[in-house]
């Protein structure tokens, strides 16, 4: 292959662009000479890929789990309980908040919602946890989504109650129609969503009166307030009125609920523990890379020899590595992200969506090239140093 390469380089010396042509030629031709290490480099990308891919798609499948709520409500503005960073039971504020929310200029509607952690009885024995969800039937907000069977109008029917479909069988074999028992009170399955799990129970849904009942919950309490605008109002604006009418209450957007959500869960263990595992995959895929370039240019010191002594420079030579290793990113990526979106459809469930958005699928290629680039500098720094005169000895 050299004597081939040098006849090739030394016929470019007269045209600097068709020198840089020549230069990438070479650079494929011993990428493809030396398949073992072509394989071996590629694996290790694909590796750091998939790694460091799925474990941020899960990660966002997870956020995605505890967000769903606030995204699915429909609410464009929230009351919630001081110091709340979940969509979940826990604190209780006073119905009294409603009044005040409807008579904010700018304000359309004010539901109330509930939300309390409670289970259902099975037939055979035992019990399920779920979070009881009651709200208001008039307005639905924060009523079900991704419904698989029944109707949310049906929820306006005596001891009526939407369960989660992919729970099914742990409730004991529930089907429309089925009766359970839920916090000591017999309902009625009328409807089913599917995959409305977050990190703890799964959802069920009531309309808001039942929901009291089923949880016990007094009549003068309330866990959130939901509130829709009118069209056309200043939102920033809006809010600010009713942070001073609810002084007792924080107000939130619906993305600012959602950023709170994130960010909590993020500053917990499950920021931590994503992020490492996916530094590990990169840090692995940028050794194997490294490593592999290097030994690639031990193994062919005389070809980078006799390319020095006909001509190359050490730029050339730098420019044929930053290529290979350019190839190397994007092959792998592409074989990575392959894989990341086959496990992800393997494993798609109501417990866990592998969400891979579209801004990782472009910054990946676009950071294993960087990772890979640094990764050849140990290999250039060989190649600088390289002596044309090795050749003849």
């Amino acid at each position: 292959m050299t004597t081939d390469v040098a006849a090739r380089v030394a016929a470019a010396r007269g045209g600097r662009l068709r020198r840089v042509r020549v230069t990438l030629r070479v650079a494929l031709r011993m990428m493809l000479h030396d398949k073992s290490k072509l394989v071996g480099t590629t694996l290790g990308v694909v590796f750091a890929v998939v790694l460091a891919a799925q474990q941020l798609g899960v990660l966002f499948g997870l956020l995605q789990k505890n967000t769903m709520f606030v995204d699915n409500a429909g609410a464009d503005l929230w009351l919630v309980p001081p110091g709340t960073t979940q969509a979940s039971p826990g604190q209780r504020m006073s119905t009294a908040l409603l009044d005040q929310a409807r008579a904010t200029p700018g304000v359309a509607s004010a539901s109330a919602l509930i939300m309390v952690g409670t289970s259902v009885s099975k037939p055979g024995g035992g019990s399920e946890a779920i979070t009881l969800v009651g709200f208001e039937l008039a307005t639905a907000l924060g009523g079900p989504w991704n419904v698989v069977a029944g109707d949310v109008a049906a929820l306006a029917g005596p001891d009526a109650v939407f369960f989660e479909d992919a729970q099914r069988e742990n409730f004991g074999g529930l089907n429309l129609g089925s009766v359970r028992e839920v916090g000591g009170q017999q309902v009625r399955a009328v409807g089913f969503t599917w995959g409305l799990q977050p990190f703890g129970p799964p959802y069920a849904f009531a309309d808001l009166d039942l929901a009291r009942e089923l949880g016990d919950v007094p009549t003068d309490e309330l866990s959130f307030v939901l509130i829709k605008l009118a069209p056309g109002v200043d939102r920033a604006a809006v809010a600010a009125d009713l942070a001073r009418r609810c002084p007792t209450a924080t107000v939130l957007t619906a993305d600012g609920f959602h950023d709170a959500i994130v960010n909590a869960l993020l500053r917990e263990q499950l920021g931590i523990t994503f992020g490492t595992s996916t530094a590990f995959g990169l840090i692995i895929g940028f050794i194997i890379v490294a490593l592999s370039m290097f030994s690639a240019v031990i193994d062919n010191l005389r070809e980078f020899g006799t390319l020095k002594a006909i001509g190359l420079t050490s730029w050339d030579l730098a420019l044929m590595l930053l290529v290979q290793s350019l190839v190397y990113a994007l092959i792998g990526s592409l074989i990575g992200l392959g894989l990341v979106g086959l496990m992800s459809a393997g494993i798609r469930s109501a417990n866990l969506v592998v969400i891979v958005p579209t801004p990782l699928i472009i910054a990946t290629p676009i950071i294993m090239s960087g990772l890979c680039m640094l990764a050849s500098v140990l290999a250039m720094r060989r190649v600088r140093r390289l002596e044309p005169g090795m050749v003849f000895r």
